[in-house]
């Protein structure tokens, strides 16, 4: 059976719109499973890993039901930590972009309580928080859920470790039993599952299976490098590895379009796909791709589907995906056949959680390299050179060019001479 896509999803055209500009192409497998089901209504507790996608498969749902002209407390959604809170926050702020003015807050600890508080007054229709602050609020009486009609307890697991259960329960107790509930875990301990029979009605249980990494021949490194310089070092890579075939990913269609400019811009020959491209213009980019016309691919992930170009030397991921299960079907593009591949990616800022959650999800260390100066690729290209070089003399017939030598000889020149100057002529060209 096909997966179920965003655009026959009953979900608004607003919805979709932020959906379209944040670059996602199709659901992920937790997405397919719980927009349908949360939008019906329904109590879920979805087993799923951290960078599955699982913001928006409760963040959708949630926002489809907000009434704007109400503002009070509509949603809650409880988190273990600030910073999921904030990136929760974040996300549901992009995802309602197009819609009439949703108001979302984030409360947490270490953030002024006053300020909550001047925020809380002016109304807002969804809260995002760590259980001891959301519980402070309401001893305080300045957080009413009342009229609280969602609740999702983001990474439940989490929450338990930390300590939280009692705060867990206080809070969902005081807010209406007609409500309904949604928890996602990475795992179901027993004290969930007790959790879940306490405060859930007849909850559906939604699984998303958790794939091992299985590319071993796969040498995997990352660079921590500022969004700007993605490009510089992009070509210092390229460059120093001499790579032939290359595949690039970005996380949206304007970043490939974007990059394939710059890169055509530098001298690469390079060609992009995505999912605002027809069939046809696809094929005519893979095609050339498979037949060595364009060296790099920059591609999204949806776009890259059903590839299959056993030369692939090297992968990058220009931007680190949102989708932990997208870095493994990402570098699993290279290393085909027995050969050794390459996969380098480049962290930006906040982007080092993402990685460090894929690294726990593939059971893989990705190491960190150091970005490499131009005075690294003089001294590795050399190398190169003097390699091929020595491949030259080893293996193949010099004939005609050790007698074009020899009449340099006879006129006054020395080996050595010759040598240098024909060093020195390639590596200027280089």
């Amino acid at each position: 059976m096909d997966k179920i896509q965003f655009k026959d999803m009953n979900i608004s055209f607003e919805i979709k719109k932020a959906i379209e500009d944040l670059g996602f192409e199709e659901p992920s497998p937790i997405q397919s499973l719980a927009i349908p089901k949360a939008l019906e209504g329904k109590d879920i507790i979805g087993q799923a890993q951290t960078g599955t996608g699982k913001t928006a498969a409760f963040g959708i749902p949630i926002l489809e039901e907000i009434y704007p002209e109400d503002k009070s407390p509509q949603a809650i959604i409880l988190c273990p930590t600030r910073e999921l809170a904030i990136q929760v926050a974040e996300e549901l702020r992009k995802l309602s972009k197009h819609m009439k003015k949703i108001r979302i807050l984030p409360v947490y600890g270490g953030q002024p309580i006053n300020r909550q508080i001047k925020s809380l007054k002016k109304g807002v229709h969804i809260i995002i928080g760590t259980p001891g602050r959301i519980m402070d609020h309401m001893q305080r009486g300045t957080l009413d859920l009342t009229g609280v009609e969602r609740v999702v307890l983001d990474e439940a697991d989490e929450m338990l470790d930390m300590g939280f259960r009692d705060d867990m329960e206080f809070i969902l107790k005081e807010i209406p039993h007609r409500r309904q509930t949604l928890l996602f875990s990475a795992t179901m301990s027993k004290v969930i599952l007790k959790l879940t029979k306490k405060y859930q009605n007849n909850p559906e249980l939604l699984k998303v299976a958790h794939h091992k990494l299985t590319v071993p021949k796969i040498n995997q490194t990352y660079y921590e490098v500022k969004d700007k310089m993605k490009l510089e070092v992009l070509s210092r890579l390229l460059d120093i590895h001499d790579i032939t075939l290359a595949l690039v990913f970005c996380n949206t269609k304007r970043r490939v379009d974007r990059l394939v400019r710059d890169l055509e811009t530098r001298g690469y020959l390079v060609g992009g796909i995505h999912g605002d491209l027809s069939q046809r213009q696809r094929d005519t980019v893979m095609s050339k791709f498979r037949k060595g016309k364009i060296d790099i691919l920059v591609a999204t992930d949806v776009a890259a589907r059903g590839i299959d170009v056993p030369d692939v030397e090297a992968v990058f991921n220009y931007d680190v995906p949102n989708d932990d299960e997208y870095y493994v079907h990402r570098i699993g593009r290279t290393g085909r056949a027995g050969k050794t591949g390459h996969a380098f990616t480049f962290v930006s800022g906040k982007e080092i959680y993402k990685l460090r959650d894929i690294q726990r999800y593939t059971k893989t260390k990705i190491k960190q390299e150091k970005i490499p100066s131009i005075k690294d690729i003089e001294k590795i290209k050399r190398g190169l050179l003097l390699e091929k070089i020595k491949t030259s003399i080893e293996e193949e017939d010099l004939n005609k060019y050790i007698h074009m030598v020899e009449g340099l000889i006879e006129i006054g020149y020395n080996s050595v001479e010759i040598s240098a100057a024909l060093l020195k002529k390639v590596m200027g060209e280089e």
